[in-house]
Formats: C-alpha cells, sequence, structure tokens
C-alpha cells in the first residue's frame, strides 16, 4: 500500500515552528489528507516544550483555497442516503482542526501569503494573529457554492470585525485585500516581502514571556467574551494558583527582589 504523500511540512526556527500547508499544485487546498495531516502536525508542535510559538502559512503563491472541489464532487455523486451522514462526519474533522488551531497552548500567527478563501479564510480566523502579505486576500466564498461558512467563520470574523460587517463579507462572497483586512480589524499587522520572516519574529516575540502563563491567559481569554465576569474571575484564580507554584514566577521573583536589593 503506497504511502500518503506529505502534505503537511513541519520547519523550525529556534523556539518558533514554522507549519506548512505543503498542496501548492491545489492551491493547499482542504482535503481529507491534508487536514489530518495538519492535526496531526500541530499537535506535535504543540507537544514540543523547545517550540513556544507557531507560524501557519501555505506554500507557494496562495495560503489556503478553502476545501477542495474534488471532495464537492464526491459529495454531489455519492448515493443520496450517504451524503448526510458523510458530510457529518467530515463536518466534525473539520471542526477538529479548527478547534486543534484555536485551542494550541502556544501563540498561533497566520501568514497568509496569498488567497486564503472559504475554509482557508477560516483557519487563518482561528488562529491568534493574522499578518497579511503584500498579496493575501481574504474572502468568504461559501455562498457561492450555497454553503454557509462552516469552519468557525460565523464564530470568529463577527468578533474580529462585528457582526453587521460579517454579514457583508458573508454575503457579498468579495475579496478583501490586504490593506483593508487590516484596516477593518480582518488582519493584525501588514508585512512586506518578507513576510514569513516578519511573522517569525512577531511570533518569537509573543512567545518571549512564561510558556504556561501565556497557555492558561490564553485558554481563557479564548473563552472570555462568551463568559460572565465572575467565571473569568474563578477561572483566573485557578490558573494563577497555577502560575504561582511554576518555576518560572519563582525564578522572575527571586530575580526582581535580588535586583532591588543591589
Amino acid at each position: 500500500m503506497a504511502e500518503t504523500p506529505s502534505m503537511v511540512e513541519i520547519k523550525k526556527h529556534d523556539r518558533v515552528a514554522v507549519v506548512v500547508l505543503n498542496r501548492p499544485e491545489k492551491r493547499n487546498a482542504i482535503n481529507d489528507d491534508l487536514r489530518n495531516q495538519l492535526i496531526g502536525a500541530l499537535n506535535t508542535v504543540n507537544g514540543e516544550d523547545k517550540v513556544r510559538a507557531v507560524v501557519l502559512t501555505g506554500a507557494g503563491s496562495v495560503f489556503c483555497a478553502g476545501g477542495d472541489i474534488s471532495g464537492m464532487r464526491a459529495r454531489l455523486e455519492a448515493p443520496r442516503g450517504e451524503i448526510g451522514f458523510n458530510g457529518w462526519k467530515r463536518q466534525k474533522q473539520t471542526h477538529r482542526l479548527i478547534n486543534t488551531i484555536y485551542n494550541i497552548d502556544k501563540p498561533v500567527v497566520a501568514a497568509v501569503n496569498g488567497a486564503a478563501s472559504g475554509l482557508g479564510c477560516d483557519i487563518a480566523l482561528a488562529c491568534d494573529f493574522i499578518m497579511a502579505g503584500p498579496h493575501a486576500t481574504f474572502s468568504m466564498t461559501y455562498l457561492r457554492r450555497g454553503l454557509i461558512p462552516d469552519g468557525g467563520g460565523l464564530y470568529f470574523l463577527p468578533r474580529r470585525v462585528g457582526p453587521v460587517r460579517a454579514k457583508e463579507l458573508i454575503f457579498s462572497t468579495r475579496s478583501v485585500a490586504a490593506d483593508e483586512a487590516v484596516a477593518i480589524g480582518l488582519a493584525d499587522r501588514l508585512a512586506g516581502d518578507g513576510l514569513l520572516d516578519d511573522a517569525v519574529a512577531w511570533a518569537d516575540k509573543l512567545a518571549a514571556g512564561p510558556q504556561a502563563a501565556i497557555a492558561l491567559a490564553k485558554s481563557i481569554l479564548n473563552r472570555s467574551v462568551d463568559l460572565p465576569l465572575e467565571t473569568v474571575f474563578a477561572l483566573g484564580s485557578e490558573a494563577q494558583s497555577i502560575c504561582y507554584a511554576s518555576d518560572e514566577h519563582h525564578d522572575a521573583v527571586n530575580a526582581f527582589l535580588n535586583k532591588s536589593t543591589k
């Protein structure tokens, strides 16, 4: 049985792992193999203590063109009685991918080098931060296929740009260039021609703090918009008790006290 070709590359830049969607001949479109390999790669780097931050990008000139059209064709050709259940199973895997990106313990920067369309846009939105290269574009193209955004865009997009602008972008399916994306909050920073270098440098700065405190703060921030203040306080108290016992906290306090007494 032939091995499935590698569709995801991991490149290490000191404490930053660059995870690359490596299917440029298909514009990095997501099929079942790429989705599963990407989940595996992200779990791998998340489990490595030496990796303090992650950059997610695409090979070639496109970040990710969305779902693979061949999968859509197969869905149409499947027996009618199987379409719903097969779609449900595929949705579960897509949601698993988005949850994996969103809940990684480390800062994740999307380095968007070209088109991020449909599910590709959702993947970028699931990252903590988005850096747009000069050729980056963002489009929620689902309605062109008679579908709704199913990769987290209905959750992430209104939290970035507000519900009214999110509706406009989803209903119109229009393409948003890099400068507009930053202006409306869809992306966070513009990069020059050195997109990947800029993204790695930014990720490295974001990862400079104590690892446990970053992971715990991120886990609460990811939920805080939907929680009452009292619940955020309770989660924060639990997280802080872990920080109190960490070596990073003890080392930082001792270093400060020793400096102040000199």
